[in-house]
């Protein structure tokens, strides 16, 4: 899910869009669409890591 939102984010998409192209694959929200905030706390994260 984190490599599909980098995807999107480098083609400058929102958040919302973010959010609602993705799909949660596994746990008890398995087939949701996540949270604008999961995406961004996910986006952040994965930034934080990088730098």
């Amino acid at each position: 899910m984190l490599s599909m939102a980098l995807h999107l984010r480098d083609q400058e998409m929102s958040l919302r869009d973010i959010a609602k192209r993705l799909v949660i694959t596994t746990g008890a929200k398995k087939g949701q669409h996540p949270s604008p905030a999961t995406v961004m706390r996910m986006l952040r994260e994965h930034d934080e890591q990088t730098t």
